[in-house]
């Protein structure tokens, strides 16, 4: 019976996986195709190996278009939607609270209220404006999640305390914000732009800075699946198969900080990705996390892309914030899903 089930898991997973990826390549190829103009599906796939067989030199504009600007872009948003929704997946087993996403916990505000800062102060690191926003988003980041930690075990370290912690940490460095927008001038746009979520800085100079740590602390965090499974479980379960609770809590906690830290650190706020993609996973594969970080994972990846193509498409030549758009898809879809699969939602 036991040697059935973890049969069945491993079809599923498979199944799931084969699945996931085809649509990822078709998605990524799409995600190419458009922009300000439009190619065809196999014009870019051509134009796509070539670029990459001559090393991305002496290219016409068809391939540099795709190489250069489409290419590093997909790879970021792909990047993004991975380490959002893993740590939304993370954050919500460890604090099991089925509210909890980044933005919940304060991390994305952080990030928000610090790049604010950065744009609206002219303040530069090491004299350099590149990366000014990046690295001003992944300290707030990092800071918030440090006070909501702070917070939250300073009120006995439950799982409730810690939602409340990041909604207070959350709503006052949002505040912030709302009054640093009120003085900020003609930075406004920019500020709003960066803080609903956007692409547009995304390029070959950074966008390893994104894929990078985002792939590394995923599968970091993958290998802790069974253990992630044992949470579920209770604390008191837990400890007794021989977990420490409280360290590994901490452990995910800080893991999925600091993936949430890089993933919006070059682009901005992108809210209710973290929230809806490890529902809608769970909602289908169930709660063993050894299928559902994966399942999460495309999902994110997927989800994004077509975001970001609704974004760059949709009001033309203008493009809209892909966070906007990620609210407006994913908040009548999570409701049907939970209208439609309610009673099965084992999370």
């Amino acid at each position: 019976m036991a040697d059935s089930i973890i049969e069945q898991r491993r079809l599923r997973l498979v199944v799931i996986s084969i699945i996931g990826i085809v649509a990822l390549f078709i998605f990524f190829i799409a995600y190419l195709s458009v922009g300000a103009v439009e190619y065809g599906f196999f014009e870019v796939m051509d134009a796509l190996f070539s670029a990459i067989a001559k090393g991305g030199q002496d290219l016409t504009p068809l391939e540099s278009i795709v190489y250069n600007l489409r290419l590093p872009r997909g790879l970021g948003v792909i990047g993004v939607g991975i380490g959002l929704s893993v740590a939304g997946v993370v954050l919500q087993a460890v604090i099991r609270n089925p509210l909890v996403d980044p933005y919940i916990t304060g991390i994305s505000s952080g990030a928000g209220l610090a790049a604010a800062i950065a744009m609206s102060s002219g303040i530069t690191f090491f004299g350099s404006l590149t990366f000014t926003v990046p690295i001003a988003a992944f300290i707030g980041a990092i800071g918030a999640f440090a006070c909501t930690i702070l917070l939250a075990e300073s009120a006995g370290g439950r799982p409730i305390t810690y939602v409340l912690a990041g909604v207070v940490v959350g709503l006052g460095l949002s505040a912030f914000t709302t009054m640093i927008l009120l003085f900020a001038g003609d930075d406004v746009h920019g500020i709003l732009f960066w803080l609903y979520g956007s692409f547009t800085g995304v390029s070959w100079t950074n966008v390893w800075i994104i894929l990078i740590p985002v792939l590394a602390l995923t599968i970091g965090i993958g290998l802790y699946a069974r253990e992630l499974n044992l949470i579920l479980l209770g604390d008191e379960q837990a400890r007794q198969l021989g977990l420490n609770v409280r360290n590994f809590k901490r452990l995910c906690m800080i893991l999925a900080s600091i993936l949430t830290a890089f993933s919006v650190a070059f682009t901005g706020i992108i809210m209710f990705l973290g929230l809806i993609v490890p529902h809608t996973s769970r909602l289908i594969v169930g709660s063993d996390h050894r299928i559902l970080l994966p399942m999460s994972m495309l999902m994110g990846a997927n989800i994004l892309l077509l975001a970001d193509i609704v974004a760059r498409v949709a009001a033309r030549p203008l493009e809209l914030p892909v966070g906007a758009i990620i609210s407006l898809i994913g908040a009548p879809f999570f409701a049907y899903l939970m209208i439609r699969r309610g009673k099965e939602y084992v999370g």
